[in-house]
């Protein structure tokens, strides 16, 4: 089994329309799917250039706890997304960044953490990529933005391995992530 690295950004439930529109906003330019329609819990619905367990047919999470998403994003030039788009066959285009794909995003209406936050999780769908995702500041700067723009609570690293994630950006006003308990029940 290989390496699956991602970020995990915690947000309310109220901004995941709102940060489902901004993952789309990082989308490629040039739509190589048709249109996921997506009705979110609570009704609302949202138009999506991405794939949902590869097809493009609608998907209803009015009673779902998840949506897993296939996600082609854009991401900024830095001198890892450079090695790896030219060892991946992926040249820059023309608004300079390069297109990595697939990433997979599941979004959690209620996150494991605690469940008065969304959990969208973005991972990797290779060891490469991975990898990627661990070297690149701009990969990690284009998440802790996202996070930011969208409201949200904190963006972490995860190595999917089960050990702590790696805070990399918190909001100031946020009372998220629950510290870890320590040994022996106290705080």
């Amino acid at each position: 089994m290989g390496l699956t690295y991602g970020y995990d950004i915690y947000l309310r439930p109220r901004n995941v329309a709102r940060a489902l529109a901004a993952v789309a906003e990082l989308a490629p330019p040039a739509r190589d799917v048709p249109p996921l329609d997506v009705t979110l819990p609570g009704g609302e619905q949202i138009v999506l250039p991405f794939t949902s367990g590869f097809g493009s047919e609608p998907v209803d999470c009015s009673t779902s706890e998840m949506l897993d998403l296939d996600t082609s994003l854009m991401f900024g030039i830095d001198d890892a997304v450079r090695a790896y788009g030219k060892s991946s066959g992926l040249p820059p285009e023309e608004n300079g960044r390069v297109r990595i794909g697939y990433v997979y995003l599941t979004v959690r209406f209620k996150s494991f953490l605690d469940p008065g936050y969304t959990a969208l999780e973005f991972w990797a769908a290779t060891s490469g990529m991975s990898r990627l995702f661990e070297r690149s500041a701009s990969i990690r700067k284009t998440f802790t933005d996202l996070a930011t723009a969208v409201g949200a609570a904190c963006c972490q690293f995860d190595r999917g391995d089960g050990s702590p994630e790696e805070v990399c950006w918190l909001s100031e006003d946020a009372a998220f992530p629950p510290a870890p308990s320590t040994p022996g029940g106290s705080e």
